[in-house]
């Protein structure tokens, strides 16, 4: 072993514990800003500034663990501050797309989205295309490259993360994006799946529970445990 090796698996415990308190500190901070926040599907999402501080630390709490074995495998020449910092960037790209996506929808005319109408639909249907998207051979390419990282930058591990991860975070969103078990929920299965020894095999098994779980909450939403239903005749604001 060289000696450059030797000093990485010496940092190793320290960029661990590190990484795992910021995550710590996060799952905290969003536990506290999101309280009595949780309005089920459609939540709405609120104003930028606030949705965007919010969405940062909802990441940091979800996605960091599972970034644990990249972080371990850094070359020297990727510190470990620029490679989570264009992590995170990535993953805000893509709460800003989300966000505007929201604006767009609900800038028409959505009264047919009321949950006592279309909402149940829309949100079972938005699970059920999660669950294809994990049986996908594309799903499966980026979740293999999320598993072996090797010394690439924050930036391109964080592409992987979302070509890997994009479906279940959309799922959390047809769940209810405010919802701290839900999103606890999402956060056990990336890192399942992106950390296990079997976790290449999980996401079929994710998939197809999101497909039940998509046809369950569009028939009988009620009765799915956990899921928070918007007020009768509120539209489901996706």
């Amino acid at each position: 072993m060289n000696v450059g090796s030797r000093e990485e698996l010496l940092v190793s415990p320290a960029r661990a514990a590190v990484l795992l308190g910021a995550a710590a500190i996060a799952w905290v901070v969003t536990a506290e800003r999101m309280e009595g926040m949780d309005a089920g599907p459609g939540t709405h999402l609120g104003g930028l500034g606030w949705y965007l501080g919010i969405w940062v630390t909802m990441m940091a709490a979800m996605m960091l663990p599972s970034a644990l074995p990249a972080a371990l495998r850094l070359a020297r020449a990727v510190p470990a501050l620029s490679f989570f910092v264009g992590y995170l960037a990535v993953w805000t790209a893509y709460g800003l797309a989300a966000f505007a996506l929201f604006r767009l929808v609900t800038s028409f005319d959505t009264g047919w989205l009321a949950w006592d109408e279309g909402g149940p639909y829309l949100a079972g249907g938005m699970l059920a295309a999660a669950g294809l998207y994990e049986l996908a051979p594309l799903k499966q390419r980026f979740l293999a490259r999320c598993r072996a990282p090797g010394g690439r930058s924050g930036l391109a591990y964080g592409v992987d993360c979302v070509g890997c991860c994009f479906g279940l975070m959309a799922a959390l969103f047809a769940l209810g994006v405010m919802s701290l078990l839900w999103m606890a929920v999402v956060a056990a299965v990336i890192f399942a799946e992106k950390v296990l020894p079997r976790g290449m095999r999980l996401a079929g098994v994710v998939g197809l529970a999101l497909i039940v779980l998509g046809i369950w909450v569009a028939v009988s939403p009620g009765s799915v445990p956990g899921l928070t239903e918007p007020s009768m005749g509120m539209e489901v604001r996706m």
